[in-house]
């Protein structure tokens, strides 16, 4: 049976409808887009009141499977992705067996589409078994289903390998997706280097661990003319010089995550090990510079770096938790509140950076936009619905984030992809 969804407005990257439209759906496809669509033998989805937006989609997200099936399974991390609004999401292949070859790719993009609940596409390994030293067969990884490449957890450290992998990337029609961090100005940290550092007599990890690897790769960019995404940005600096390299013609973009523009590293003092991530919470000045880069386009897109672990992992004390929060179920509310409440970005704005920029950046065809003849991978959501964080409300199989009890807005009430309605909100407010 078809959809049609009555009576939304509709909001892409470019604008948000003045009036009210409906949508009809059939196939996978968006059919017609017009004011009082009859409904006829139609499934009528209701969206009065409601934004209907492209479905949202997450360049970075951790599931976990294969080999960390106790922190998240493709299943359970599908149903959180669609409880937040995602419609695509891509997932890191630091699993195990890392996902450096085809055979483990296939395996993942089998499961998902088992599963059924959205587009799940792998990203595979840079280097074997991400250790840094000899590229994977990218080619073979391409045919396999990959976009991108990333060896993230890791940077790839030595720059030749890193000028390697952006020419063979080129070659294969991948993208390089770097993590940045020198290992060597970062080892043993579990925090932002600072005052609260120092207060709390925890390790720092300075902020020149992540921007030399920034300006490294974005040299290395520059010299070949190839293109680079920079994952989970966190320090003002970096955002300056990839600002200047955009200006300058270098083919980067880069991504932020939600807890980086929320949390300063202040969040540190509860001693929480959810608030521990990498790249660390960074200071106020650098939360406000991600904050404008948004505002400005120095920065892209946003994704949720969703890294899930069981409770007996994060209650290991501070210093010896993995890093990691969840994030596919508060990236929308997060964005809402603090960017569009506070008038940082508009709704459209909201579409461009969670779905019209990840689409355009990783060559997603028929994605990120609500328009005839597109895919119907729609997210509808009530923009002045606020909802509180419950544990017991999680869909994840982790439940590691220090956002439980935080009062957010803008609630997903329905998720659709490829035509058919995956999540519809049944949260008890």
């Amino acid at each position: 049976m078809a959809l049609i969804i009555k009576n939304g407005i509709i909001v892409n990257a470019d604008k948000k409808s003045d009036s009210p439209r409906d949508i009809l759906i059939d196939k996978g496809k968006i059919i017609k887009i017009a004011p009082n669509i009859p409904v006829g033998k139609n499934k009528p989805v209701d969206g009065k009141g409601k934004f209907v937006l492209p479905g949202l989609i997450d360049t970075h997200v951790h599931l976990r499977e294969p080999g960390r099936e106790d922190k998240e399974t493709i299943a359970t991390g599908s149903r959180a992705a669609v409880k937040g609004g995602f419609t695509t999401v891509m997932c890191m292949p630091n699993t195990d067996p890392v996902a450096d070859n085809a055979m483990i790719v296939e395996g993942i993009i089998k499961e998902a589409r088992r599963v059924g609940l959205l587009r799940v596409i792998p990203v595979g390994a840079v280097t074997r078994g991400q250790r840094g030293n000899q590229l994977t067969d990218m080619f073979e990884l391409k045919e396999a289903g990959c976009l991108a490449l990333s060896d993230d957890g890791s940077t790839v450290a030595n720059a030749k390998v890193m000028r390697l992998s952006l020419e063979y990337a080129r070659m294969a029609g991948l993208l390089i997706v770097e993590h940045c961090q020198d290992s060597f100005a970062s080892a043993g940290a579990v925090m932002n280097e600072g005052y609260n550092s120092t207060f709390l007599g925890m390790k720092g990890d300075p902020g020149f661990s992540e921007t030399v690897m920034v300006a490294r790769d974005i040299e290395i960019a520059r010299y070949l003319n190839a293109r680079i995404h920079f994952a989970h940005i966190s320090l003002k600096r970096s955002v300056d010089i990839i600002r200047q390299a955009k200006a300058d013609g270098v083919q980067v973009t880069c991504e932020v995550t939600p807890h980086h523009f929320t949390l300063t590293d202040d969040a540190v003092k509860t001693f929480d090990p959810n608030t521990k991530v990498n790249p660390p919470l960074r200071s106020a000045e650098d939360v406000q510079a991600l904050k404008k880069a948004l505002k400005d386009g120095a920065i892209d897109s946003i994704a949720s770096d969703h890294a899930p672990h069981t409770q007996e992992d994060k209650e290991v004390g501070f210093d010896h938790a993995p890093f990691g929060m969840i994030g596919l179920e508060t990236a929308l509310g997060l964005a809402v509140s603090e960017l569009v409440d506070k008038k940082v970005l508009t709704w459209p704005g909201i579409a461009e950076k969670m779905s019209a920029s990840p689409a355009r950046i990783f060559g997603l065809a028929g994605k990120g936009r609500v328009q005839e003849g597109a895919d119907a991978d729609i997210v509808i959501v009530d923009p002045d619905r606020e909802w509180v964080v419950k544990k017991d409300d999680i869909a994840s199989k982790s439940k590691n984030t220090p956002f439980i009890g935080r009062k957010l807005k803008g609630l997903v009430e329905a998720t659709i992809y490829g035509g058919k309605i995956v999540y519809q909100n049944t949260l008890d407010l």
